[in-house]
């Protein structure tokens, strides 16, 4: 059995494992929360127990804006995964972790003291994100353009930002990178504001309006045609779906009240005009009878509605000008990053697009990306925008197949090492 630990320390999730090992033995939220009804503190994997009652919970989370900014607290959370769920001893392991890129030198420091110092690792390597998804993709198709020319262009859409970032030989190009300072957190409140002036007020409601993302929120393909859709009354709304928050009595966790009326924007066709689409909705109001007036909501049911701010909200990714942002959309992005690099990876880099993050994970996410960027790269450029079989997970199995490579000892640095020559010494081997 390898004796490294792999953590994939992310904003909104931990994943932690062994390396060597397909999946990671824990994937817990990076954050503690006190229920309303408690004086505890729950941590990570007991905030995903199904008998919790999260609603208005008070939240801690080690991370803001994608930094560290509580050491002590990210050192509770690290010293619960490696007692209580992975069963380690920390001072008989080496750890890979991942770092968020351009992390700065005194976060660094304080991340060195805790591995070092606090838990005692024998050996630390730090990767950032994008090199290990490249790593996972050229090993899981030997024969692919990936591997054969070792470029690639991760767009890598986290809890806490949205990086665009140029991978040569398993090493990111910093000077290519391109950051987006929107992740799954901004969406989530966008959210909560939304539902919260229009519905119910969610504002201290984070896990539950997570859970509403999730399950409801999707890319729309044609923003104008699906918001004159939204304004529709009765049946002839795709979009309007219902969903339940949580009582507290029957239920702990909300729940969608209507499945298969949440996925009718499915059937849209790719394409179809409002006209075609207004003549099939009154053929079907015809066969189904009177379309139902516009529903009230039963605040007495504790339910909300959601008809446009289902697609609204993940199109901040794709036009943040429009929330008064001062930022390039995700296309754009893409754009720069590529045109920072050498001319003979442009077209490489436009033909290896590979989508990894949680916030990649909303429908026709790919389809919408490549329709944003195709009419911004030249005609001779072929573009290719593939997604990895689970986004979430795909930067920590890169780390468990680098963790399980026979050099990775000789690539750590030890706990001599960094007792002799300091952290910013031991830094350069890492090449960040």
């Amino acid at each position: 059995m390898s004796n490294v630990v792999v953590l994939d320390n992310g904003g909104g999730l931990m994943k932690a494992g062994i390396g060597g090992e397909r999946d990671p033995t824990a994937v817990v939220p990076n954050c503690t929360a006190r229920p309303l009804s408690s004086k505890k503190w729950l941590v990570a994997d007991q905030l995903l127990s199904p008998t919790e009652d999260l609603t208005s919970a008070t939240l801690r989370r080690p991370f803001d804006r994608g930094h560290l900014t509580n050491p002590d607290l990210q050192s509770t959370l690290w010293a619960h995964i490696f007692a209580n769920l992975l069963k380690i001893s920390p001072s008989q392991c080496s750890l890979l972790l991942t770092e968020p890129l351009f992390t700065l030198p005194s976060i660094q420091r304080s991340v060195d003291e805790l591995v070092f110092e606090e838990f005692n690792f024998k050996a630390l390597f730090v990767a950032d994100s994008p090199s290990l998804v490249h790593l996972y993709e050229a090993s899981r198709r030997p024969y692919g353009l990936v591997s054969k020319a070792q470029c690639s262009l991760v767009v890598d859409s986290g809890f806490s930002f949205t990086h665009a970032a140029p991978v040569f030989q398993n090493f990111t190009l910093n000077y290519g990178v391109k950051r987006l300072d929107l992740g799954g957190k901004a969406l989530t409140n966008y959210l909560k504001e939304l539902v919260s002036y229009r519905s119910v007020n969610v504002m201290d409601e984070s896990f539950i309006i997570d859970d509403v993302k999730e399950k409801l929120c999707f890319v729309s393909l044609d923003v104008d045609r699906d918001l004159q859709i939204a304004r529709r009354r009765g049946k002839t709304n795709l979009f309007r779906c219902t969903y339940v928050l949580p009582d507290g009595i029957t239920h702990t966790r909300g729940y969608v009240k209507d499945p298969e009326e949440a996925k009718r924007y499915m059937g849209l066709d790719d394409g179809a005009s409002l006209d075609s689409l207004e003549k099939d909705e009154t053929d079907r109001a015809d066969i189904i009878g009177k379309p139902e007036d516009r529903r009230t909501i039963d605040l007495s049911k504790n339910e909300f509605s959601m008809t446009n701010e289902r697609f609204i909200v993940p199109e901040m990714l794709f036009r943040p000008a429009d929330l008064g942002m001062n930022q390039a959309g995700l296309a754009e992005c893409i754009v720069r990053a590529v045109n920072s690099c050498h001319p003979y990876l442009h077209p490489i880099l436009y033909q290896s697009i590979i989508l990894t993050g949680g916030s990649t994970l909303f429908p026709q996410f790919a389809e919408r990306l490549e329709r944003e960027l195709r009419p911004l790269v030249p005609d001779a450029y072929e573009v290719k925008i593939s997604s990895q079989e689970d986004p979430i997970l795909g930067v920590w199995r890169g780390g468990s197949l680098l963790a399980s490579s026979p050099d990775f000892e000789t690539m750590c640095v030890t706990k001599a090492e960094y007792e002799e020559l300091g952290s910013a010494r031991c830094r350069k081997r890492f090449f960040r």
